[in-house]
């Protein structure tokens, strides 16, 4: 049985027939490997968890208080599908290009934006373009939509546009958009470079084709911040997607669409009728945390903190991989880096033996829309301490190791 697949009754037939698109749904492979995470003493790699420490808990609690004392009914009451007018203004002030707040649009999470988009912009059969890899969770909540997804070749600068044009398709068979992650790309950890931004939208623009940037890790930057969104180029072209899960909290599910005008009703019509709005109460916590610039003074304490643990896995790459054929990305921010095992190698093979010597990783083939790339993996630094860090990368490579060890 597949894990999608309802269980069947012995000897009795099921009376309940599903929809066509439920065949397309699949489990989270990363969802899946957590689960083995949970087992004592796994140093799990895998997960893209925002690390506990950075959570605000203190402001949370200041914050919660005066939500309820000040304006506790209405944050307990339904609300506009719309979202908390006072948030969408803060965002609107915090982006680095001019916005309405009328073009924002609360989510319940970014990962519900994804979906809003694929039910509003895809038909059966609709052109699809996404990077070489891309986010498992948007191939997840695209495919129900039943598109054809194609992806495009990428570098480590990011998209190729070259390939962008050969892959357009024409007439009824052109993109419908292109998904893309510039910033600290899930999953490799690669930035798009500025040369690369400023062609691709040029290239967008030209051939009227859309964009739909996703950006849940773009604050995340160690040394210097990313250059200026695809969307602040073209913001008409554009579709921007943001989230508070990396910054504030991911419990919270806060996520948020600034839309064009022209697909903005039907994104606010397709919220309404998956869940009517984003909780109220959420959003004014988040509100009142952001005043008087709150995350100007906390994001930094993150990514100093993501900056300190990244290096430890660079530095324990270097030290336990010397000689294996192991090759990997040292990415400019974020929450992952991108490895390539030797030729021959699969690391969806090689997870098992991780796991026996308690560590855990995401194999990279579920990142591909095709062509998957089996020698891929991806490392997430941010939950585990350096000594940790230190520990499963010196397990990982002991794994490889074996791995690599003719069989007697």
């Amino acid at each position: 049985m597949k894990l999608n697949d309802l269980p069947q009754t012995d000897n009795t037939t099921s009376s309940w027939t599903l929809a066509r698109r439920a065949a397309r749904m699949n489990p989270s492979v990363i969802r899946e490997i957590l689960k083995v995470t949970e087992k004592p003493g796994i140093i799990s790699l895998a997960g893209g968890l925002p690390s506990p420490k950075t959570f605000p808990v203190s402001a949370f609690a200041e914050a919660s208080a005066a939500v309820l004392a000040q304006d506790g009914p209405a944050a307990l009451q339904y609300a506009a599908s719309e979202g908390y007018a006072p948030l969408r203004q803060a965002i609107a002030d915090f982006l680095p290009w001019n916005v309405d707040p009328e073009q924002i649009l609360i989510t319940t999470g970014s990962q519900q934006a994804l979906d809003l988009i694929a039910k509003v912009l895809i038909d059966e059969g609709s052109r699809v373009l996404v990077e070489t890899p891309t986010y498992l969770g948007a191939l997840q909540a695209f495919t129900p939509m039943e598109p054809k997804v194609v992806a495009v070749a990428s570098d480590d600068e990011g998209l190729l546009v070259q390939d962008l044009r050969a892959k357009l398709g024409t007439g009824a068979d052109k993109a419908r958009f292109l998904y893309v992650l510039p910033n600290f790309q899930n999953p490799t950890g690669r930035t798009m470079s500025e040369a690369r931004r400023a062609e691709l939208v040029a290239a967008a623009a030209e051939l009227n084709l859309p964009l739909v940037e996703d950006n849940p890790y773009g604050d995340l930057w160690f040394d210097a911040p990313p250059p200026a969104p695809l969307t602040a180029r073209n913001p008409e072209g554009c579709i921007y997607m943001g989230s508070f899960s990396k910054v504030l909290a991911p419990g919270l599910r806060l996520g948020y669409i600034v839309a064009p005008r022209a697909v903005y009703p039907k994104l606010l019509q397709a919220k309404q009728a998956a869940d009517l709005h984003t909780p109220g109460y959420n959003q004014r916590l988040v509100a009142e945390v952001m005043k008087g610039g709150f995350l100007d003074r906390h994001v930094p304490t993150i990514r100093a903190l993501y900056k300190q643990q990244c290096e430890a896995m660079l530095t324990a790459l270097d030290a336990q991989m010397q000689g294996l054929g192991v090759h990997w990305n040292r990415p400019d921010g974020g929450m992952f880096l991108w490895v390539r095992l030797p030729e021959g190698m699969s690391a969806i093979d090689l997870l098992p033996k991780a796991v026996e010597r308690n560590v855990a990783f995401v194999p990279g083939a579920a990142f591909y829309a095709d062509h998957a790339d089996p020698r891929t993996l991806r490392l997430s630094f941010v939950t585990s301490t350096a000594e940790q860090i230190a520990t499963g990368i010196a397990a990982l490579a002991a794994a490889i190791r074996e791995q690599q060890a003719p069989a007697r």
